[in-house]
Order: C-alpha cells, then sequence, then structure tokens
C-alpha cells in the first residue's frame, strides 16, 4: 500500500527511456482492475514516438507536458466490451480503476507519471480518434505521462479528519 502514500502528479522527466519490462508490468497492473460485470472493456496504447507525443501535446491544453515525457499510455475503452446498459453504467469506473492502478503501479516501478484527461470532452477524444485512426468502437479515456522523475519528490500527507463521517453525515 506504500505506492498510494507515495504517488504524486510527475511532470517533469528525465530523457531516460523506460524499460519494457516495466512497461509491461505497469499494463498487467491496469489490467488486474475490477470491472462492471467483468467486461474488462480496457485496451492501451503505448506512444513513444516523438512525433506523436508533440501532436498528442497539442491536443489538449492540458496535455502539453506530453511531448517532454518519454512514453504515453493511453487507457483505451473498447465499446464492444459492454454488453448492456448495466455494463454501460459502469464504464467509466472501469476505466478510471485501470488508470489508477496504472499510476500505482508506475510508483513501484520508480517511475514518475500523471493522469492526462481526454474523456469525456468531445474535442479531444475527436483530435486523437482522427490521429490514430482508432476505430469507431475504440475511446482514448486517459493519457498518462511517464517516465524517470527529473527531480526527487516527495507526495503530501492529504489526510483530513474533518471529512470522515460515521453513520451519518
Amino acid at each position: 500500500m506504500n505506492s498510494i502514500f507515495k504517488r504524486k502528479s510527475i511532470r517533469e522527466f528525465q530523457e531516460k527511456d523506460v524499460e519494457d519490462e516495466k512497461i509491461e508490468r505497469i499494463l498487467k497492473a491496469g489490467m488486474q482492475s475490477p470491472s462492471a460485470h467483468n467486461s474488462q472493456p480496457w485496451e492501451f496504447l503505448v506512444i513513444k514516438n516523438k512525433n506523436s507525443l508533440k501532436e498528442i501535446s497539442s491536443m489538449s491544453p492540458y496535455a502539453k507536458l506530453a511531448s517532454k515525457a518519454n512514453t504515453l499510455i493511453v487507457v483505451l475503452g473498447n465499446l464492444n466490451k459492454i454488453n448492456d446498459k448495466k455494463t454501460e453504467m459502469w464504464f467509466m469506473q472501469d476505466l478510471s480503476a485501470c488508470t489508477e492502478n496504472i499510476l500505482l503501479q508506475i510508483v513501484e516501478e520508480d517511475l514518475g507519471g500523471v493522469w492526462l484527461g481526454f474523456y469525456p470532452e468531445e474535442e479531444r477524444t475527436n483530435k486523437f480518434i482522427d490521429y490514430f485512426k482508432l476505430p469507431e468502437h475504440i475511446i482514448p479515456f486517459s493519457v498518462i505521462a511517464l517516465g524517470y522523475p527529473l527531480n526527487d519528490y516527495k507526495a503530501e500527507d492529504r489526510f483530513d479528519k474533518k471529512r470522515i463521517h460515521y453513520e451519518n453525515y
């Protein structure tokens, strides 16, 4: 559980390649996420190409740092995995849990990362879909920039007892 307390959004990275073995363990962690009705609606796009990183950085005002990352992992949602209305209701939660597992494993790998939101903002997602020529049933949910942190960092303690309520509000 230490990775939960060590995790922090890291936005500056060294110019050092992330090893393929680390990326595979990070993706395995994403695939271990819970999902409604065990639909597992996730797929992944790993991006290291500098031109693609630069292009993604221009797709959203909040994605500028993508061009400075070593690697991006894009959590994709496969709409064909949604069987019914019950599964559709939980789709975003499934992909959010997957994204969080990835962020936690990034910490375990002594890397840093940050979640760059794309979905449900249509302009961002459409730019991404067009650039990567994604099929209709695949949507870009989250873009995670990762790499070796440029600086040492310390996560802040966010615990606040005033936000805890027992039995009633």
